[in-house]
């Protein structure tokens, strides 16, 4: 199975130049821990619930700094030929729980590790990504 059958397709995404208010509301609107972050459909990083949380509001910032100030910029994609398996040994090895997809440079999809999970034929991959990912370990930068 591919990341293509498993994706979610309507993806909301934020400008660089977006406030961190802005990620938050969306987050909420969205119910999401993850929002991509884009120059048009172009990918340039990531905005997460803990980056909120660990590099903004800890750090006594203002919620109307930029996105581009505290969003990790080293993100992990894979394309949506991707085999959903290696997806989930990538988020386990990256000790991440969303991946973002793109194809020819734009971003076309994200696939959490619920999509996975809810895949019968991928539980025991999803079971091994949350175990990779559960470890501590890496750092959150």
């Amino acid at each position: 199975m591919k990341l293509r059958d498993i994706m979610s397709k309507d993806v909301v995404s934020l400008r660089s130049d977006d406030s961190v208010e802005r990620a938050a509301q969306l987050m909420k609107q969205y119910n999401c821990g993850s929002i991509p972050v884009c120059t048009q459909d172009k990918l340039i990083g990531i905005i997460t619930d803990r980056d909120i949380a660990l590099r903004s509001v800890a750090s006594g910032e203002d919620c109307h700094q930029k996105v581009c100030d505290i969003m990790t910029d080293s993100v992990v994609f894979a394309s949506p030929e991707t085999d959903v398996n290696d997806a989930a040994k990538l988020m386990s090895d990256r000790q991440i729980r969303r991946l973002p997809i793109v194809e020819n440079n734009s971003l076309v999809g994200i696939v959490a590790l619920g999509d996975i999970s809810l895949e019968p034929a991928c539980q025991n991959s999803a079971e091994d990504a949350l175990s990779g990912i559960s470890k501590p370990g890496m750092s959150a930068r």
